[in-house]
């Protein structure tokens, strides 16, 4: 770090200078994510995936670490609607509380969606549920993939109520990381949105809306009229679900891509092109990655289009990446989300206790995307008696990419001893007071701290 001088009101400002890092971060709520998986876990084999039964939990052998896939800060979890309420209003929270604790022992958080029903056998709506409305009738299936009506007002009821109650009990828990809101569709995956009567479909989204008011929100990106309702509630984010796809794979749809011709055109007309400022953007992996290799897609233009729309989080199916891709993924995670760099720093040499100290700094965001969760900025005055975190004003969540600045005046407590001190700063978890995220500079102590310079208090 190069440090200098300038005049301050109280005696001659400390600049700090700091130098940038080119290192893969692990941060929180960005970056690819496990899926049905936490870190440690093996890999789903070959081009294979599972999704929306109960976790098969794995032995953990003690590290954290994923071969042939990124180390993550994120654990994702889609269960079916049948496994959390197997009778009428009896929920099955054991299963949430022990994937959170899990993920913590991992050093993740846990993004979850709860899906109405998928394709598979035991995969539809719970018993209790289809005994009350039957088989749907010819005249209720107005799309071919819906397993229940959603227009029947027991589905919002019931379903919404699952959401509701499960609202209640995780919303702002520090170990969930995002809720991916699911209304109607296997897989929770929106097909027929467009469909629904505006009531219904404003009914099933105000289910997560009105619930979950803590923690970040996704819609899946699926029509215009649901995804403008959701944003018209709140800051909802985007999900999508086929990542990757170039065309060629579709039957009777020639070479028609949700790359070039689905997700540039959508993000346009559902308003959803400024979401990401307000909440993050997901996305998922279309097959595995192999796949994309196997068909020979450009690896690179699928990540910048990624980019482009600003995306926070990458869900690969917990399957292997190319090795000979790992340079391109690498490139890929040093955007994905946010990346903060203090560029400079400046405070007074001095300063009294109860006094105030004016501090400037000058920060930038290298990646594609805010924050969306609150992490203090904080300031630690330390030395071998005494230790004392002063917490500034900053929000982070408002240091969109680009350069932003954060200039305060800070009060210093009235019972710190006079002495000499090292001053120390970090973005800090909310709950543990630790510090969190990690810096694209230099300087970052064992304690996640980092060195600013020398301080008296006098």
């Amino acid at each position: 770090m190069e440090r200098g001088s300038i005049m301050g009101q109280e005696a001659p400002s400390i600049v700090v200078r700091t130098t940038f890092i080119d290192d893969l971060l692990i941060n929180p709520g960005i970056g690819f994510t496990t899926f049905q998986r936490f870190n440690g876990d093996r890999l789903n084999e070959g081009k294979g995936w599972t999704e929306g039964f109960p976790i098969e939990y794995q032995p953990f052998t003690g590290s954290v670490q994923n071969e042939d896939h990124p180390d993550t800060s994120i654990a994702y979890f889609r269960v079916y609607w049948r496994f959390l309420e197997p009778e009428e209003g009896q929920y099955q929270w054991a299963l949430i509380d022990k994937a959170l604790a899990t993920a913590r022992e991992r050093k993740q958080t846990l993004m979850f969606r709860v899906a109405p029903y998928g394709q598979a056998k035991g995969s539809d709506v719970p018993d209790w549920y289809r005994n009350k409305v039957g088989k749907m009738t010819k005249a209720q299936k107005k799309h071919d993939w819906w397993k229940v009506d959603p227009e029947d007002p027991r589905y919002v009821r019931h379903f919404g109520g699952l959401i509701q109650a499960f609202g209640r009990r995780y919303d702002g828990h520090p170990d969930l990381d995002s809720v991916d809101m699911s209304i109607v569709g296997p897989w929770g995956e929106g097909a027929g949105s467009a469909l629904l009567t505006q009531p219904t479909r404003e009914a099933l989204v105000d289910c997560y809306i009105d619930s979950i008011k803590k923690t970040p929100l996704m819609m899946l990106l699926t029509d215009e009229q649901t995804n403008r309702y959701g944003l018209s509630r709140g800051d909802v984010g985007f999900r999508v679900d086929c990542l990757g796809d170039m065309g060629g794979c579709w039957e009777n749809q020639g070479d028609w891509s949700h790359m070039n011709d689905y997700y540039p055109q959508q993000i346009i007309l559902s308003g959803m092109q400024d979401a990401w400022k307000k909440a993050p953007i997901s996305f998922e992996v279309c097959w595995v990655v192999q796949h994309w290799k196997d068909k020979g897609w450009d690896i690179d233009y699928i990540i910048d289009q990624s980019l482009k729309w600003h995306i926070s989080t990458f869900n690969a199916k917990s399957s292997p990446i190319p090795k000979e891709w790992q340079p391109q993924v690498n490139r890929w995670l040093k955007k994905m989300g946010y990346r903060f760099a203090l560029r400079k720093f400046a405070y007074p040499a001095v300063v009294h206790p109860g006094g105030k100290m004016a501090i400037s700094s000058w920060w930038e965001n290298l990646g594609a995307a805010p924050c969306y969760r609150e992490f203090p900025l904080a300031l630690r005055l330390r030395n071998d008696h005494c230790s004392e975190i002063i917490v500034t004003g900053a929000d982070i969540r408002q240091w969109l990419p680009g350069d932003s600045l954060f200039d305060s005046t800070i009060n210093i407590p009235a019972a710190i001893a006079p002495g000499h001190y090292l001053l120390e700063l970090g973005l800090l978890d909310p709950h543990s007071w630790q510090p969190a995220i990690q810096l694209a500079i230099q300087g970052r102590q064992s304690d996640g701290w980092y060195a600013m310079g020398n301080i008296e208090v006098k």
